[in-house]
């Protein structure tokens, strides 16, 4: 159940600073629905959901780098 990142990019948890994460440990989750957003080189990027299900881990902090293929978030 590991999302992967399609991109190189920042990783953000929430659609701006100060708000609500779009999604937390333990949230149904549909599939397409945004889990998170990958900025590459200024351009945001929705991550969405590759299934149904539960979120149940989220592997990267807000604002971190992440590579191409580096595992995000675990939706069982």
């Amino acid at each position: 159940g590991v999302v992967a990142s399609p991109m190189v990019g920042t990783a953000y948890l929430s659609p701006e600073p100060g708000a609500n994460a779009f999604v937390t440990i333990g949230q149904q989750v549909r599939e397409g629905e945004t889990l998170m957003i990958v900025d590459a080189m200024k351009t945001m990027n929705h991550i969405p959901s590759p299934r149904s299900g539960t979120v149940k881990r989220i592997l990267v902090d807000d604002g971190s780098p992440v590579e191409f293929g580096s595992p995000l978030m675990v939706v069982e």
